[in-house]
């Protein structure tokens, strides 16, 4: 669904929203997550963009490790099936586009599809990083590095991670 043909909203116009169309409005800032903004809705109204952007990372760091490890696992990997199939959010198509990623020639396209498969096997999540700019070498050069962390460091680093794109995400939509 792209929002581009719809009038810009404003943030007092989505202050003014019901629960419901409110989560629907911001559904897609966090990857296939819209308890997070249905959660958020009560920290109303919104004075800008930061304000918005706290109130849901507030959420996201009240949630139970189970809410946090399957907002992680909503995000596709990077290069990975989705993007092949064609089945990416429109959001991370053009994220993931950004970055280079669909230009990968075979050889970098296998080196990220093994260091995506090492990461989920040494985490149990998908490696997450705001890809916006960054380049496909300096995102592969970051799989590398982060595969030494530990679990909980690393798990702290995709919340933070996906706390950025968020903020991307909000920026491009409520951008003055």
């Amino acid at each position: 669904m792209m929002h581009s043909s719809l009038p810009v909203m404003t943030l007092n116009e989505l202050s003014s929203l019901t629960q419901a169309e409110f989560s629907r409005e911001l559904g897609a800032i966090f990857e296939h997550s819209p308890w997070i903004p249905e959660r958020a809705w009560a920290a109303r109204p919104f004075a800008d963009v930061e304000a918005l952007h706290q109130a849901m990372m507030r959420v996201v760091r009240e949630a139970g490790p189970a809410e946090q490890l399957a907002l992680i696992t909503a995000h596709p990997e990077l290069a990975g099936k989705e993007a092949a199939a064609g089945t990416l959010t429109s959001d991370s198509t053009s994220e993931q586009r950004g970055a280079g990623l669909d230009q990968c020639s075979p050889e970098e396209l296998r080196r990220l599809r093994g260091l995506n498969a090492a990461y989920r096997e040494r985490f149990g999540f998908p490696f997450v990083i705001a890809v916006k700019g960054r380049s496909r070498y300096q995102i592969m050069d970051a799989i590398e590095q982060r595969l030494h962390n530990e679990r909980d460091a690393e798990f702290e680093t995709c919340l933070d991670q996906i706390g950025q794109i968020a903020r991307f995400r909000l920026d491009a939509r409520f951008a003055a």
